[in-house]
């Protein structure tokens, strides 16, 4: 867990799915020289951070239970990430992953979660961990498992089908009730 917000008072949530939506998903992303941004991304996360939204990152990360790499690549990624956030004035407040896949190859990994899109379980304890206002809170996510997510935690979906995630974000601020679909 990653708690870099400089306060705790109550304000809404937008959790980002991670390959799809904040990098080009060039299937199972795990070294940092595999990151390319999707348009206008960080730019999108500050315009989120200064809008006063909490803003967390909710990815399935099977390639754990596939043994394609492990946990700690992971972590490493998104500390990296985090870092060339910062480097251009945005801040994720935390990351979330779910390692696990029920058909997975490595054996501690292989497994139903509660945490694995379409479940609702990474948000759900952001929601818990974190002071959120979950009335003004979304989700934006590029598949159908993301969309399902955030209707079992209680939040909204934003549908991000590509293009500039900085306008998504733009036009999904400016909405309260009626989800965007791009």
């Amino acid at each position: 867990m990653m708690d870099s917000a400089p306060d705790r008072k109550r304000r809404p949530a937008v959790f980002l799915d991670r390959d799809g939506v904040l990098n080009v998903d060039h299937g199972y992303v795990h070294r940092l020289e595999q990151i390319e941004w999707c348009p206008d991304a960080p730019e999108a996360v500050a315009a989120l951070n200064r809008a006063g939204y909490w803003v967390f990152v909710v990815t399935n990360q099977s390639g754990v239970a596939r043994g394609y790499y492990d946990e700690t690549a992971v972590r490493s990624l998104h500390r990296k990430m985090a870092e060339e956030l910062a480097d251009r004035g945005a801040r994720i407040d935390d990351w979330r992953y779910c390692p696990y896949h029920p058909n997975g190859t490595v054996e501690g990994y292989r497994r139903i979660s509660h945490c694995r899109k379409p479940a609702p379980g990474m948000l759900l304890d952001l929601i818990a961990a974190y002071p959120v206002d979950r009335g003004g809170s979304f989700m934006i996510g590029d598949k159908d498992s993301d969309m399902e997510a955030a209707r079992a935690a209680g939040v909204r979906g934003v549908r991000y089908r590509g293009g500039s995630l900085l306008s998504l974000v733009e036009e999904a601020l400016g909405q309260h009730q009626e989800p965007a679909d791009r």
